[in-house]
């Protein structure tokens, strides 16, 4: 048998031909179990770090929390795995003794802590939307490209079989080509009304100061931020297109193979300076391709009290028409696609009979966790996920300019028409939470 000192020799020798061998190989948990770091131990934060330590192979490390009443749950289950108050000093203490991270944290954390794990060449997982804003985003994805690492965005449903269903029969050309897509959100976080002027202490074994994090200081307000009220907020959340829009579009990029759009338009009302506002409507346009009926395809984006028009909900023919989900219209025929259900292709009269395509659903904690551990790929690593997440993020930007046409260059990564708008492409963090390459 080969010793270690002759295998690594050898491997070493075959990098020159093939450059990202010893890397891969290197990378892989040396002792057949990936050891898991988590950003975040409640709510969505612990249905990740849960969908991923489930998996045989994985053990889950550490736990990184700001609040030491959400840790129940971890502590029940996981009672090995070693808890943190501060992120950084995680990541710094556990260096060498954890091959991969996942990050459920508020928005506004997302970029810092994945930026950090990647530079520490940690695989990483994070929940949507990738980030909270495009230069995050990019750099990200370029990191990401540049350390050849397994990434995933937590967009579950895009292993759901009801989600790939509907990517076959529009690829398929079932309704012919997509002349326009539909999608919407009966989800409310905006707010219309000021920020109360009260400060409340923070609750005891709660850290502000480190669930702020990158954002800029300012006090503590009961039930204004944490724990769920923060997707209303300016700095923290991206607003109900951010938290539904990389799920629910998600089909619609997929199956569509759609890039960077063209232009974007908000007809909605402008955020307060606090909150990002309620019942967007949201207009993008977007290159078109094989798939699409024209030269350019336009999508629309509705939430809260907004739904599509009349005439666009009576495509359902009788089908009840649900709070969230997509309509496309072909030049044969139109699918609805509810989040989540298996589409209903329409007029229902004109598909009886027809052979629906079918599929599996499998899981996406697992295949990120696979595909640390050498096995596979993931299906929504960043350079796909980041794409999806940037064009999801374009839409709350642009309700800062209500009804205006903002025309997107997405090779250079700025509006061309209104430089004013490119301020909010990338935030300045405060002063002691630099990350390297962002803010």
């Amino acid at each position: 048998m080969t010793d270690r000192r002759s295998f690594l020799r050898n491997a070493a020798g075959a990098a020159v031909s093939a450059p990202f061998f010893v890397r891969e190989l290197l990378s892989k948990p040396p002792s057949g179990t990936l050891r898991l770091a988590a950003f975040g131990a409640s709510g969505m934060a612990y249905s990740t770090l849960d969908g991923i330590a489930s998996h045989p192979k994985v053990k889950l490390a550490c736990v990184a929390e700001v609040d030491a009443n959400r840790l129940d749950r971890v502590k029940k289950k996981y009672p090995d795995a070693r808890i943190y108050a501060d992120w950084r000093e995680m990541l710094h203490k556990e260096k060498g003794q954890i091959d991969a991270a996942c990050v459920g944290t508020p928005d506004h954390m997302h970029a810092p802590q994945a930026i950090t794990s990647m530079h520490m060449n940690l695989p990483v997982y994070v929940q949507k939307p990738l980030a909270h804003d495009i230069h995050e985003i990019r750099t990200m994805m370029k990191l990401a490209k540049k350390k050849n690492l397994p990434t995933q965005m937590g967009i579950q449903i895009h292993s759901w079989r009801e989600y790939k269903i509907a990517v076959k029969l529009i690829q398929s050309g079932a309704i012919g080509k997509v002349k326009e897509v539909h999608t919407w959100s009966e989800k409310k976080w905006g707010d219309a009304a000021k920020l109360p002027t009260t400060t409340d202490p923070a609750p005891s074994g709660f850290n502000w100061d480190h669930w702020l994090g990158v954002a800029a200081d300012r006090p503590f307000i009961k039930e204004v931020y944490h724990p769920g009220n923060w997707r209303k907020r300016l700095d923290f959340g991206t607003a109900t297109f951010g938290d539904m829009g990389c799920h629910i579009l998600d089909p619609v990029f997929s199956a569509m193979q759609l890039g960077s759009p063209l232009s974007v338009r908000s007809e909605g009302a402008a955020p307060n300076g606090e909150s990002w506002a309620l019942d967007t409507l949201i207009r993008y346009v977007f290159p078109g391709n094989s798939l699409t009926a024209e030269k350019t395809m336009n999508l629309t984006w509705y939430d809260g009290d907004r739904l599509p028009p009349p005439e666009i909900r009576a495509l359902a023919d009788g089908v009840k028409f649900p709070g969230q989900g997509s309509m496309f219209i072909g030049t044969k025929g139109q699918m609805l696609l509810p989040h989540i259900a298996v589409p209903t292709l329409l007029p229902q009269k004109d598909f009886t009979g027809f052979a629906m395509p079918d599929d599996k659903t499998t899981d996406h904690y697992f295949e990120f966790a696979d595909a640390v551990l050498g096995i596979g790929k993931t299906s929504t690593p960043f350079d796909y996920s980041g794409a999806l997440t940037e064009s999801v993020l374009l839409g709350p930007l642009a309700t800062r300019f209500p009804n205006t046409t903002l025309q997107w260059n997405g090779h250079k990564a700025k509006f061309t028409n209104m430089p004013e708008a490119n301020q909010y492409l990338q935030r300045k963090y405060r002063a002691g939470w630099s990350v390297p390459g962002l803010g």
